[in-house]
């Protein structure tokens, strides 16, 4: 019996948007990095994930600013 190996598809989320995955060989940091271009609000956000959720690595964007405690 073989194995098939298979890699997780990379889902990245900020606010109500879901984002592609620019390039699978960027770590999260840079694709948080890339997408700071579009959504200026990335550059105080904070990286969470992977969740994994069917055959998906769901990373999430939480923004900082404007929260207390």
């Amino acid at each position: 019996m073989a194995l098939n190996v298979t890699g997780l598809e990379r889902v990245f989320k900020h606010k109500d948007k879901t984002l592609s995955d620019p390039d699978a060989q960027m770590i999260p940091d840079e694709v948080m990095s890339f997408y700071s271009n579009t959504y200026p609000e990335l550059t105080t956000s904070n990286l969470h994930g992977p969740k994994i959720e069917e055959d998906k690595a769901i990373y999430e964007f939480k923004s900082v600013v404007g929260t207390k405690g």
